[in-house]
């Protein structure tokens, strides 16, 4: 399986605390801390290797993005992320569909839903 050399997901609901403890469980990270208007930050570690965490509060259509800088992550697509997130989190999670490459339909996303559906969504145009 490929391992994405970084991991984006974005979050329907961004809960601060939910998120300090997932991460602070899977990467060891310390709490996330401000970073600017509506950014917060942190550092993971997984098998001795950094990982910078990013997350944007209404980066998307309302929905907060999730940004692991690295491919040394417990998850090696956006995919496998976005599920733990859904169970972890509670909300709904989207991320790209697979690895993206020019000539790729750039508004194509996987939408994971907490009820355990998942699929393939045109957004921001959801409707579509």
């Amino acid at each position: 399986m490929e391992r994405y050399p970084d991991i984006e997901i974005y979050l329907a609901q961004a809960d601060i605390k939910r998120l300090d403890a997932w991460l602070g469980d899977r990467l060891n990270a310390p709490p996330l801390a401000p970073a600017g208007k509506r950014k917060w930050r942190t550092q993971g570690h997984q098998n001795g290797e950094s990982i910078p965490v990013l997350l944007i509060e209404n980066a998307a259509d309302g929905y907060a993005s999730l940004w692991f800088d690295s491919a040394a992550t417990p998850w090696p697509r956006d995919v496998d992320c976005a599920r733990e997130a859904v169970e972890r989190l509670g909300c709904e999670v989207r991320c790209s569909l697979g690895g993206w490459q020019p000539g790729d339909e750039p508004d194509r996303f996987l939408q994971v839903c907490s009820d355990g559906n998942e699929g393939a969504i045109h957004w921001p145009d959801s409707g579509r």
